[in-house]
């Protein structure tokens, strides 16, 4: 190869949203198409077919995962217009070995994906012993939101193996230009470019990023540092279709609207109007923390107010969660500073300093423990196990991602039950 190959994995279910993102990413400098696993469960053969149709001089990777009856699989996706077929490299080795003799029968390529191998260095030797074309060290959609290193695998990979090494697996301009600095001959990438509001630059952005000398520098971050870069970016209806419709508190409304609160959880337990163990928390609290509050969800007594929410401010607090009412709202709205609370009265309670602190609590429906991760904005508050926070993130903005790209389409003049063909998904 002459130079890196930028291959674009179609994960769509819908074949005309396919299509197009295609004719986009090669205007952006894509080199090889491939229908991806969820468009052919999705759309059959008939997408491999249409692909080929619309490209008839591109390199077309059909991802099968073959697993068994290799001869059967590598003819059905050759006839449809397949250059390259992918097989999985658990397969029997009878699976693999019948699937190259199928591939030159065909004429088309066999890519075997290393995806879960448990020892990728070992099965990639006897693969190529096997005689197949290319190789994929594959970080798995779900395995990347837990935080795998797309990239680890392939050092020790290239070392071993001689035929051509390709990288799949979350891969962004920097990942793909690291890759290619170790080796990688084919750079796969799926969502940084297929769930682009501009599909064409970002493809331009990782083409330019795999030929340049040197990758630019990107500060690292920590861990905490990252999962709140990634919620910034985010809507609360993201991180709960993220969460599957978990985490959602229930009858909160934003004191202050047009604001965003992200951090780690104080929880306090109190009784209804008790304000001696909130108002402690703000000590206890750390810069960029939230307290939430569990008052009893009393509406009739406030254990929160606007001197408070003014101490806040000076420890460098994220914001407030109340289960219950809180006081003093103009003031508050004069501070803006994030305050959710189930009502708003005038009165107060008195600091008789019962219940805890970081402990853990139920607030508005939700279990909350000390260090979740709190999200609010205008359309409410969402609660983010601290254990599950970087893959909630990252879950998040792959679906940002998607809704950019399909409110881009609609901006074309789509809507929204034809882009994503709710017809053909109708239970019937």
């Amino acid at each position: 190869m002459d130079r890196p190959v930028l291959q674009v994995a179609l994960d769509l279910l819908e074949l005309p949203r396919a299509l197009q993102i295609a004719e986009e990413a090669l205007t952006g400098g894509v080199d090889w198409l491939e229908a991806g696993t969820p468009l052919i469960k999705s759309e059959g053969m008939a997408a491999i077919t249409a692909l080929r149709k619309r490209f008839p001089d591109r390199v077309i990777v059909a991802d099968m995962k073959v697993a068994d009856t290799g001869a059967l699989e590598i003819e059905m996706a050759a006839k449809a217009g397949a250059s390259v077929v992918t097989v999985l490299s658990n397969a029997d080795d009878a699976v693999i070995l019948e699937s190259v003799r199928a591939a030159r029968l065909y004429g088309v390529k066999i890519m075997v994906d290393l995806i879960n191998e448990k020892n990728p260095v070992k099965r990639g030797l006897e693969l190529e012993g096997m005689g197949i074309d290319y190789l994929i060290a594959h970080t798995g959609i779900d395995q990347q939101m837990m935080g795998a290193d797309t990239l680890s695998p392939l050092g020790e990979l290239r070392k071993a193996i001689s035929i051509p090494m390709a990288v799949a697996g979350g891969l962004n301009a920097e990942m793909a230009a690291n890759a290619v600095r170790m080796g990688a001959n084919i750079v796969i990438v799926g969502s940084s470019i297929t769930r682009s509001s501009d599909v064409t630059g970002s493809a331009a952005r990782i083409r330019r990023a795999m030929e340049a000398i040197e990758p630019p520098e990107v500060p690292r971050l920590t861990l905490n540092e990252e999962i709140r870069s990634r919620l910034e970016q985010v809507s609360t209806p993201n991180i709960s279709d993220a969460m599957h419709r978990k985490g959602a508190m229930t009858g909160l409304f934003p004191i202050c609207r047009g604001m965003k609160m992200i951090g780690p959880a104080v929880t306090v337990q109190t009784f209804a109007g008790d304000w001696a163990k909130p108002v402690e928390a703000i000590d206890l609290a750390g810069r960029g923390e939230v307290i939430v509050i569990n008052n009893d969800a009393g509406v009739h007594v406030a254990p929160w107010g606007g001197l408070a929410t003014l101490s806040c401010t000076n420890r460098g607090l994220a914001g407030v969660v109340i289960d219950g009412a809180v006081r003093d709202a103009e003031e508050i709205r004069r501070i803006g500073f994030p305050v959710y609370a189930r009502a708003i009265v005038p009165n107060a309670g008195e600091p008789k300093g019962f219940g805890e602190i970081n402990t853990e609590i139920t607030c508005c429906g939700q279990i909350v423990k000390p260090g979740d991760w709190i999200v609010g904005d205008d359309n409410g508050v969402v609660v983010i196990p601290a254990e599950r926070a970087y893959e909630v993130a990252r879950r998040a903005m792959e679906v940002k991602r998607n809704e950019d790209r399909i409110k881009e389409e609609i901006r074309r003049g789509g809507t929204l039950a034809k882009i994503m063909d709710l017809l053909k998904w109708e239970k019937k």
